[in-house]
């Protein structure tokens, strides 16, 4: 089943600011643990993620929010691919990848020069999604999240 025509990326507003935190937390429950840091951006996605200039896009199905992703600013050249998320019942289906399309079609279209995100190796559907989008492995620095064993990165041109 493919859910291509059906699923539709959004963007933030207020009134969707519950669900990018509801989200995050099933699967940082599920596999690891929710981190003070975790806690501070997915409390105020506004003021941490849109206020400093990045952005969040929700996947919407069956008039419910299935899926969540943001694009955090690093500086004027690289954005942080983070918060990504896809609830329990339609993982498997391509929502993860309508979001990581939709991800690098904004960026391209902003200029974004460099898109990087922190994961784990464990997240194995995670890790070959990445690397299907042309993200590839590069040295992780300490201190990120407690979390990320891997830090990858794509550059855009």
């Amino acid at each position: 089943m493919s859910l291509d025509n059906t699923v539709e990326i959004i963007p933030f507003s207020a009134a969707l600011a519950a669900p990018i935190k509801t989200l995050n937390l099933e699967w940082l429950k599920k596999y690891f643990k929710v981190e003070p840091k975790d806690e501070i951006v997915l409390s105020d996605p506004q003021g941490q993620i849109i206020d400093k200039g990045g952005m969040i896009f929700y996947a919407k199905y069956n008039d419910a929010i299935v899926g969540t992703v943001s694009l955090i600013k690093i500086d004027s050249t690289t954005y942080e691919l983070s918060k990504m998320a896809v609830t329990d019942g339609v993982q498997g289906l391509g929502v993860g990848k309508k979001l990581m399309l939709h991800c690098l079609a904004v960026a391209e279209a902003k200029g974004i020069e460099k898109l990087i995100l922190y994961s784990n190796r464990k997240l194995l559907p995670a890790i070959h999604l990445y690397e299907k989008f042309g993200f590839t492995e590069v040295p992780l620095e300490d201190g990120i999240y407690e979390r990320a064993d891997i830090k990858m990165e794509r550059i855009m041109r």
